[in-house]
């Protein structure tokens, strides 16, 4: 019975490891990653997605990650090329293309990129003036991806990206920045200021050049309604004048010699009426008298 219960043991035991050899031996692997599997020390390749057998104490599996990844690079003191130091910081964005190269190729590769970083963001601020860092920022972003793809291309990972995330220049620079922010903001201001006023004299000066075009062009037609009110009343007044004169001339036909002397002397009349001193006979008074002394003989 001992024997019994002491393979019974045994056979449980051996299950036991044998179970947890078979769980170790299986790996499932994400969609995302990669098992570079060694098997006695020689690379046998990249293997997953899915299920992937590793033989135990000889297989030896190195997981990689083909998502995109991003590293930050802290702060780095550069120098331009016009010798003023600057403190910049980037991020840059890289992707496993090739699992298998980017574990036989580098060790580190993370720290391998970020020493790439940095010696390589010296190298390009060292041959750009300050003033064209603080400028030309994409430019910067796209020769730092260049010259850190040509490098980590052997190594099978691309990078994708690099942003560069702020740039400190020396605290003078920023002063001059300020003051020069400043003068420009009073400028922009003063310009605004006079372009407005220059408007509004314009706007003034139009207005006033319509309102006397308005004016003058009702002053024209006031003047036209007036001269042809004019004009018709002199017309009306010399259509009268003629009808008077010539109802006159018709009148002063039937009218005798008799009846203009006693219309002469009606005015002689109104004269004599008057409270002057003097009188005055005309010299044909006498030839008028002789009209009537001539009759009554």
């Amino acid at each position: 019975m001992e024997l019994y219960g002491t393979l019974f043991c045994l056979v449980g035991f051996v299950g036991l490891v044998a179970l947890a050899v078979i769980a170790s031996a299986i790996r499932v692997v994400p969609e995302y990653r990669r098992l570079v599997v060694f098997r006695l020390g020689r690379s046998m390749g990249a293997k997953g997605p899915g299920i992937v057998i590793i033989l135990p104490a000889i297989d030896r599996a190195v997981p990689v990650d083909l998502r995109e990844q991003v590293r930050e690079i802290p702060h780095q003191t550069s120098i331009t090329k016009d010798n003023a130091p600057i403190s910049i910081d980037f991020l840059w964005y890289y992707k496993v293309l090739d699992p298998t190269e980017s574990v036989l190729r580098v060790g580190n590769f993370e720290m391998a990129a970020q020493g790439m970083a940095t010696t390589t963001l010296r190298a390009v601020i060292g041959g750009i003036p300050l003033d064209d860092v603080l400028s030309e920022r994409e430019h910067i972003n796209n020769m730092l991806r260049t010259r850190l793809d040509e490098v980590t291309e052997r190594w099978g990972v691309k990078v994708t990206n690099v942003e560069i995330r702020e740039i400190i220049p020396p605290r003078d620079v920023q002063e001059a920045m300020n003051r020069q922010m400043s003068a420009e903001r009073i400028r922009r201001a003063v310009v605004t200021e006079s372009t407005g006023t220059r408007e509004a004299a314009i706007n003034v000066a139009e207005g006033e050049k319509q309102s006397n075009i308005l004016r003058a062009e009702g002053e024209k037609q006031a003047a036209i309604l007036k001269a042809e009110g004019e004009r018709q009343s002199q017309l009306l007044r010399a259509e009268g004048f003629a009808a008077a004169l010539d109802r006159i001339f018709t009148v002063a036909k039937t009218i005798d010699q008799k009846t203009l002397t006693l219309q002469y002397f009606e005015v002689l009349k109104g004269l004599g009426a008057s409270p002057s001193t003097k009188y005055i006979f005309p010299m044909e008074f006498t030839g008028m008298l002789q009209n009537f002394i001539s009759k009554k003989e």
